[in-house]
């Protein structure tokens, strides 16, 4: 007997054989249940490293070796809004000195700015304002596709989307039509947290239900305009939550076909209100590493026959830990983000901008092939080299970019109204 087989007996030994089988069926292509998904979150030794593994395979049939990325920029026009969500550390009380609204021009001016920087898309998301004109989106987006041509409008959550119509006294129907004849081209999968009503009524009472969340979405694929899809993981949720909600999402793609992604998203804790008020006995600090890793590739695992792309989020992560999801079912390394509100204002440490260059060189460093995409992942190029320079590479002062607690400084765009636009 070779040491290898002895080995190789030895820790099949040791694997749980519900795992084994689930895997198992996860590699013959076969869907997984809830259930069969809810044992892989506990998975200790052995098993956890299986499941990685089984997950890095599933990824390497679907996608190859490639690894995309998006040269993006996020625009969130405005942190006053109406809701107090127990996760959110970004928003502000229309009273308070921190709340701010950037103009339509100041909009259009970065929009403008990104796409001479090279960027494709414009990540266009905020807080619900009062008295917010009806039009406030429609004329964004109209303004955008005047001066910044054909970059991509990834606007609007489900949650500003709802909004929106209300104020509208529309169907959501009808107002999406009008936000994707404004320009809208795709939907961002927000606003989903994670979607068990029972939990969103703890951490974020009064947001948009489970039910609306679903209708938006499905409405907006059925009109034609895509959209990604997240969770939030790491707070009150347990395994079990985070299995319904992804079979959530897998049962819509099987009907609509119109998520490009799925990204999981960490609670970052240490600003959220709900933990530095103590709002909840059970709340978690975010999920550990081990836990980060086994969500990925349950994810992979989960939805690999309906939805291709899964994205680590390097914002939420850290680079070093981004990098290592690409061997745990992730292909997309997100966006360079150029500015980035929402996670730095809940006491995320990871920047607000990464270059393509860092973001190709983290790819090529695990084997991988760094690609740039459109955010409907249409490869824009394949880099079997680094001589390539972006123009954004090129940006030696970042501090152009202005950030968000600069910004919430700003007297120049202080909230007063948004009636006012």
């Amino acid at each position: 007997m070779s040491i290898q087989t002895s080995l190789f007996d030895s820790l099949l030994r040791q694997v749980d054989p519900i795992i084994a089988k689930t895997l198992d069926r996860a590699l013959s292509e076969k869907e997984i249940s809830v259930s069969e998904a809810s044992k892989l979150f506990y998975a200790k030794g052995i098993d956890f490293h299986l499941i990685g593994m089984v997950a890095d395979e599933l990824r390497k049939r679907k996608v190859g070796d490639i690894v995309t990325y998006v040269v993006n920029r996020n625009i969130n026009f405005t942190n006053v809004c109406i809701k107090q969500c127990g996760f959110c550390a970004f928003s502000r009380d229309f009273r308070e000195e921190e709340g701010y609204f950037l103009p339509i021009e100041e909009i259009v001016r970065r929009a403008k700015e990104a796409r001479a920087l090279g960027a494709t898309e414009v990540c266009v998301q905020a807080g619900l304002p009062p008295h917010m004109d009806k039009r406030m989106y429609e004329n964004i987006c109209r303004a955008i596709k005047k001066e910044a041509g054909d970059i991509h409008i990834h606007g609007f959550s489900p949650e500003e989307v709802l909004y929106g119509a209300t104020l509208s006294n529309l169907s959501i129907k009808e107002y999406l039509t009008r936000l994707k004849d404004a320009g809208v081209n795709s939907l961002p999968g927000t606003a989903a947290e994670i979607l068990d009503q029972g939990l969103r009524d703890k951490i974020s009472p009064g947001r948009i239900s489970v039910k609306k969340w679903i209708e938006v979405i499905k409405t907006a694929h059925r009109i034609g305009i895509p959209s990604t899809s997240t969770i939030m993981f790491g707070h009150l949720e347990t395994p079990e939550d985070r299995a319904k909600h992804i079979d959530l999402i897998r049962n819509i793609q099987k009907e609509t076909g119109g998520f490009t992604e799925f990204v999981p998203l960490n609670f970052i804790h240490s600003e959220a209100p709900m933990h530095t008020k103590n709002l909840h006995p059970n709340l978690k600090n975010g999920a550990d590493g081990q836990d980060v890793l086994l969500m990925h590739a349950v994810s992979r695992i989960m939805l690999n026959n309906y939805i291709n792309n899964i994205q680590t989020s390097w914002v939420k992560e850290g680079s070093n830990l981004a990098q290592l999801l690409l061997s745990w079912g992730a292909n997309d390394f997100g966006g360079t983000l150029i500015n980035e509100s929402i996670s730095t204002a809940a006491g995320a440490k990871y920047g607000q901008l990464l270059k393509p260059r860092e973001i190709r060189r983290l790819i090529r460093q695990v084997d991988r092939i760094p690609a740039q995409r459109t955010t409907s992942y249409k490869i824009i190029k394949t880099f079997s080299s680094d001589e390539y320079e972006d123009p954004l590479d090129e940006i030696q002062d970042t501090a152009q970019f202005g950030s968000y607690h600069e910004l919430i400084k700003l007297d120049r765009y202080r909230y007063k109204s948004a009636r006012r636009n």
